[in-house]
């Protein structure tokens, strides 16, 4: 992504007073840059525009394997070796300065503009991003279903250059052993089997966990023995004019469909990936013989060589910055959102913040004197950068913390007013202004959904694999005859426990809680969950998980069972949803009933997310009902409630509150001074709780 574009000389195209250029640079490969970072800036800017854009990572590998394997490659032919004390702090040198000039503006600039709840992620992250550990970090949080909801971080991007730079780490040492045991042909073959392997891991990984294939490094280092195979055949592969020309199409034309054509839906990186991989090594190729090219008065021109020259700089500022935006210019925008026009503006923002982190940054970091006469010196400056980079992410986790009490105090401070959440909506509590500013607009620790009761406690008879799926709380004080109660399905039936606490503590209830992220409960096979193909070992996860618990559940024999699930965002194979859906749930609820329990289906409250900014309560702190959707948009149709609706299973109700989440015309993300949603998808922990009295009033 950042390595000087050498190997061969081209006809110079540059007007007189262009700045020259190192002997053997290459226009074309500075343009796949510039395609490439473009296309993820567009894809990050404008997602539904460019579906596939997220492939200019994978072009950026392929560039950096063969430019790095032919620098490699010309010192090994020359000396035998590769010094690689020299080869690391050029590295760090060339790098790492633009990379902690970004950390630490994003740490300081989160601390001023994000909601306290974003620093914690936000300072973990800039630690793992100046260590180059990032893509880990990420690989970790995206197979843990409660982090799935988290918003963004400011350094996300980073994980791109944290493989890359993990590469850099072997790739020498594997290049100099290669080159020792046998000859050219031996490491190109080498170089090929290596790239094989690593293939076959991204395709499995890309099935069994595509979310985590993402971004380990192991499944992307193939995209890397792409450019390494290209740089190492260089001198074989100077094709005819014309096979250049072809090439150069067909490898342009593989970038760009797959840019346009591939979107979240695409299982990627797996052999999908192979497409615009190849396409990058087929327009490498395609440039290694002299002369111009049928492209050239495109590709070598002015614009797109200057977005190819400050594309580093470009990849890391624009995604901080198209964040940043909605919180800096708030009072501005409508709902949160940026129209076209802001959008515009800020891709012209990173553009000249790229530029100046070029020719201040970049440029005066490779050449600058003390640094350039000692590698010891260039590597106590990645520490101490590493360093400053920790410290402010420390602070940034310390002033948290105390962020933290506050929000637990002030939520605490509205609990005894009747219109307090959904109180506000029931017109005997006398509420003048239901739908005003919340006293606590960022959504911490305070108002986390998933919080258990300290009556409870976890029980590991019943994980689902390696996931930890139950919870028992004894709200009964002992009792052998405690009402014994269960709250069963995914973490849409999670979202109610708040209030079932407050029920369960006033009931003295002996309540069971049965969860398993993405799962719906019921006899089904999930194809699809929010837009995504789920991994097939998931699916068969959820299908002999939720069998068992439905056994185990009517051999408990409870009174009630209370279940809920996504089902609107957790598509099944089998046609049409509600028949799909009803085949699979009234054989449990009936083995539910048969055993003596009353069964009551919560209806999922409205969208949030999907039909708003999720920041928009934060955006708009004193006027939330600039945050209200129109019914109708935020609460479709939902084959669960519609199933529980028309039931014909003795013993089913279905309990909807969806009064106290909207009125007739428009759904709110604020009521009784209370923020309605913790996140995109679930209600906030505070909110819930606010139900328990008209829960408690459907169960009687």
């Amino acid at each position: 992504m950042s390595t000087t574009v050498e190997s061969r000389p081209e006809h110079d195209s540059r007007r007189p007073d262009d700045k020259p250029k190192a002997p053997g640079f290459r226009t074309d490969i500075q343009a796949l840059r510039a395609i490439a970072v473009l296309a993820v800036v567009v894809n990050h800017f404008w997602p539904d525009a460019l579906t596939g854009g997220y492939i200019g990572v994978d072009v950026f590998f392929v560039i950096s394997g063969f430019l790095i394997t032919s620098h490699l490659d010309r010192e090994i032919v020359r000396t035998g070796r590769v010094r690689l004390g020299k080869f690391y702090a050029r590295r760090v040198r060339r790098l790492l300065p633009a990379a902690f000039l970004v950390l630490v503006v994003s740490v300081v600039l989160a601390y001023f503009l994000l909601p306290y709840p974003r620093w914690t992620a936000n300072a973990w992250e800039s630690f793992a991003a100046a260590s180059y550990w990032e893509n880990w970090l990420l690989a970790g949080k995206s197979v843990n279903y409660s982090a799935q909801n988290e918003a963004a971080s400011l350094v996300q991007h980073y994980w791109s250059l944290s493989v890359e730079e993990q590469f850099y780490l072997f790739w020498p040492l594997l290049l100099m052993g290669m080159f020792k045991i046998g000859r050219r042909r031996w490491v190109v073959a080498g170089v090929l089997v290596l790239g094989a392997v690593s293939l076959g891991l991204s395709v499995y990984y890309t099935t069994v966990s595509p979310s985590a294939a993402y971004f380990i490094t192991p499944v992307r280092v193939w995209e890397f023995a792409i450019g390494a195979g290209v740089a190492l055949a260089a001198s074989r592969l100077a094709l005819p004019r014309v096979a250049a020309e072809l090439a150069a199409f067909a490898g342009l034309a593989m970038i760009l469909t797959t840019a346009f054509v591939y979107d979240h839906h695409t299982p990627f990186p797996g052999y999908l990936a192979l497409v615009p991989a190849v396409g990058t090594g087929l327009v490498i190729v395609s440039g290694m013989r002299p002369g111009r090219q049928w492209h050239t008065a495109v590709t070598a021109s002015r614009p797109v060589q200057f977005v190819g020259d400050v594309s580093y700089s470009l990849y890391l500022w624009h995604w901080p910055v198209v964040l940043l935006a909605p919180f800096a210019l708030s009072g501005l925008l409508d709902k949160g959102e940026l129209s076209t026009p802001w959008l515009l503006g800020l891709v012209a923002f990173s553009l000249a913040l790229a530029w100046l982190s070029k020719v201040v940054v970049e440029d005066r970091g490779m050449s600058w004197g003390p640094l350039t006469r000692s590698s010891g010196l260039t590597f106590a400056g990645m520490v101490a950068g590493i360093a400053v980079v920790a410290v402010l992410a420390t602070g940034l986790q310390w002033t948290y913390d105390r962020h933290v009490a506050q929000a637990e105090r002030d939520v605490a401070a509205g609990l005894s007013s009747p219109c307090n959440g959904a109180g506000a909506m029931i017109g005997v509590n006398g509420c003048p202004t239901p739908f005003g500013p919340a006293r606590v607009t960022a959504m911490g620790p305070a108002n986390e959904y998933w919080r258990t009761a300290p009556e409870c406690r976890q029980i590991q008879d019943y994980n689902a694999d390696d996931k930890h799926t139950t919870t028992i709380c004894d709200f009964s004080g002992g009792s052998p005859s405690a009402e014994k109660v269960w709250l069963v399905g995914d973490s849409h039936a999670q979202q109610w426990q708040s209030a079932l606490f407050e029920v369960a503590r006033e009931r003295k209830w002996h309540l069971k809680l049965a969860y398993l992220g993405g799962c719906p409960f019921a006899d089904v096979r999930v194809v699809e969950f929010r837009g995504n193909i789920p991994a097939a070992k998931d699916v068969d996860r959820c299908s002999t998980w939720t069998r068992r618990m439905t056994d185990v559940i009517a051999d408990d024999r409870p009174s009630k069972v209370l279940t809920s699930f996504f089902a609107r965002k957790e598509v099944v194979a089998g046609g049409n949803q509600t028949d799909r859906y009803r085949a699979g749930l009234e054989p449990r609820w009936r083995k539910w009933t048969d055993a003596g329990a009353r069964v009551y289906v919560l209806a999922d409250p409205p969208y949030n997310g999907d039909v708003r900014n999720p920041d928009c309560v934060t955006l708009n702190p004193t006027n939330p009902q600039a945050c209200a959707v129109p019914r109708s948009v935020a609460h479709p149709v939902d084959p669960l409630v519609e199933v529980a609706r028309t039931t014909k299973v003795p013993g089913v109700s279905l309990v909807d509150l969806s009064e106290y989440f909207c009125d007739d015309a428009q759904c709110y993300s604020v009521i009784g001074n209370v923020v309605v949603y913790f996140d995109p998808d679930h209600v906030n922990g505070e909110y819930s709780r606010s139900l328990a009295p008209v829960i408690a009033k459907a169960l009687d």
